[in-house]
């Protein structure tokens, strides 16, 4: 429980940090270029999610965004696993930190929008949406959630086997494959 608390609030502080320092420094008519234009800093207000979808129904976002947070702290109470922690942790982060942004930004609660600034490989997004530290988090947390899915991981520490190799570390098959 201490690793998903601490790893969301680290996520929700940088997450919030880097917002602030982005309306306070970036122009929205200048992108900065850096790694050789790699990566723009272009400072924009979506008031949609991914890819601006969904953007005249603001309103949803926070209602959904707080079914996960529900639905996390729900799964933290059974949580026996340190990398489901750090998953979960980072997904509850970064829709936390969105989540600020949907309730205290212009135009108001529930229809604010999200301040993103990360653009890949061309300013505003015209190669890639543009995003912030919150759907970095987001994004990074779903992927560690489905790689440990996919290995067996559960969120109680232990670790699914399949039923082969049940029968081979139980020694019931031979080398050619068949029983005993």
């Amino acid at each position: 429980m201490a690793v998903l608390a601490a790893t969301a609030v680290i996520a929700v502080a940088v997450d919030q940090w880097v917002k602030h320092l982005s309306t306070e420094n970036l122009d929205p008519g200048e992108p900065v270029r850096i790694l050789g234009g790699l990566v723009y800093l272009s400072l924009l207000r979506n008031s949609g999610a991914a890819f601006s979808f969904g953007s005249d129904y603001t309103f949803i976002f926070p209602v959904i965004t707080l079914v996960v947070v529900g639905v996390i702290v729900w799964l933290a109470t059974r949580l026996r696993s340190v990398p489901w922690a750090l998953s979960l942790g980072l997904v509850l982060g970064g829709a936390l930190g969105n989540l600020g942004d949907r309730l205290f930004r212009a135009p108001g609660p529930f229809h604010g929008h999200v301040v993103d600034m990360i653009s890949v490989f061309a300013p505003y997004g015209e190669k890639f949406a543009v995003f912030n530290i919150a759907d970095s988090c987001l994004t990074v947390g779903v992927c560690l959630a489905v790689a440990l899915e996919l290995t067996g991981r559960q969120r109680d520490g232990t670790r699914l086997v399949s039923e082969k190799k049940k029968a081979d570390a139980a020694g019931q098959t031979t080398e050619e494959g068949s029983t005993a």
